[in-house]
């Protein structure tokens, strides 16, 4: 059994045209979002044995925020160019490279491609994974090359708004 855990990262801004969506940094609500799911990641017990992240700032900062939160070293934390503007093969290929030894993996990231790939693994449809979004998937593998549509069960999907007023 395997544990796949998907971060969107947080709310983005778009106050600054001469930035590159690459270069784009988190708004206030991403900044006050992140820290929110990170608590909530950090009281659930979750503490991945690898962090993957797209090398885009909003994505990297979200998973640096969430990882100094739940005490993984942010020394550890992988990047792949993989990840960004990624659909369900580019995911579906990243994870199927991962060294076994690791049984849980995060991957912080985009949208459409992670929900495209939530659906595409888990036993339930999802929508959207909003910004800031969590996603946890057991995957019913014992090795990360295993990986195949509907191997999944979805365990867990956490979103800041749902813990709204």
């Amino acid at each position: 059994m395997k544990k796949l855990y998907l971060l969107r990262h947080g709310k983005s801004s778009w106050n600054y045209n001469e930035l590159s969506d690459f270069e784009r940094p988190l708004n206030e609500r991403g900044r006050r979002d992140v820290p929110f799911m990170a608590k909530l990641l950090l009281d659930l017990g979750i503490k991945p044995d690898l962090i993957i992240s797209s090398p885009a700032l909003r994505a990297y900062y979200t998973v640096r925020t969430v990882a100094g939160i739940i005490d993984y070293p942010l020394e550890k934390i992988q990047t792949s160019e993989l990840v960004y503007e990624a659909g369900i093969t580019e995911l579906m290929q990243l994870v199927s490279e991962v060294d076994d030894h690791n049984d849980s993996i995060l991957i912080a990231g985009h949208n459409p491609g992670f929900t495209a790939f939530c659906n595409t693994l888990s036993d339930k449809y999802l929508d959207n994974i909003p910004t800031s979004g969590f996603v946890y998937i057991e995957l019913n593998i014992d090795k990360w090359s295993e990986i195949k549509p509907e191997c999944g069960t979805l365990k867990l999907f956490e979103y800041p708004k749902k813990y709204s007023q």
